[in-house]
């Protein structure tokens, strides 16, 4: 039986942990702004405040606009978010996440998911494509793999345009690096019709990996398997 009380204080401490390694990976600042004439009387919005309204706009999937209160504008959230991805903090923060979750509630990787979707891309980009689906618009495929949960693990975008199957390689090698040297001895991956090819499955067993891929030509209710996990994601 799970002791509610031990498990809710050992949970705090995860988190807590995970939050002081977040706050380490920052870089450190002055309290006022340092555009300021007078070098004062303007105080620099806490990192933790834009952290917090980042996560709010990621689980709500919604713009800045909708997501910016009286103490934090959507215009501050967009200057610190291009900072913290320009100094490749994103990646990070991803591993600390997935670091905590495992440590809480343990990633499943004896089953690995990966598919392709289509998002859109109104700013351009160097990765943005014409989108097929979008009457060729900019947009973005993201080639996302998770764990039997649909925990993100890797993730790769590329133009609109490309199809999911050669972007399964880099997805895998962005799972490999995220999780690092905890892989499971047996892993199955799991993918639909689109990856049905001799170069998928050589691919998957040059990298030791197992394989359930689903046949091209049979109706997805006969097949469904276990890919809905990364579908939903």
């Amino acid at each position: 039986m799970i002791d509610a009380k031990r498990y809710e204080d050992d949970t705090n401490i995860a988190v807590g942990t995970r939050l002081v390694e977040f706050a380490a990976l920052l870089p450190q600042r002055g309290e006022f702004y340092p555009g300021h004439p007078l070098g004062c009387h303007r105080r620099r919005i806490p990192d933790r405040v834009v952290f917090e309204h980042l996560v709010d706009a990621l689980v709500h999937g919604s713009g800045f606009e909708r997501i910016a209160t009286a103490g934090c504008s959507d215009s501050t959230i967009r200057r610190r978010f291009k900072a913290w991805a320009g100094a490749g903090i994103a990646e990070q923060v991803h591993a600390v996440a997935q670091a905590a979750y495992d440590q809480i509630m343990g990633l499943r990787l004896g089953d690995i998911h990966a598919d392709g979707c289509i998002t859109k891309a109104p700013c351009g980009g160097d990765k943005a494509g014409p989108s097929p689906v979008d009457r060729r618009k900019g947009g973005l495929k993201r080639s996302v793999a998770t764990d039997g949960a649909g925990i993100p693990l890797g993730i790769v975008a590329a133009g609109a345009n490309r199809h999911d199957s050669p972007l399964l390689a880099p997805t895998l090698a962005a799972a490999t690096t995220q999780v690092g040297p905890h892989w499971p001895d047996h892993v199955t991956v799991h993918l639909d019709a689109g990856y049905d090819s001799g170069v998928t499955r050589t691919l998957i067993e040059g990298l030791d990996l197992h394989s359930e891929i689903a046949r091209k030509g049979i109706p997805a209710p006969i097949q469904v398997g276990m890919r809905w996990v990364c579908e939903r994601v």
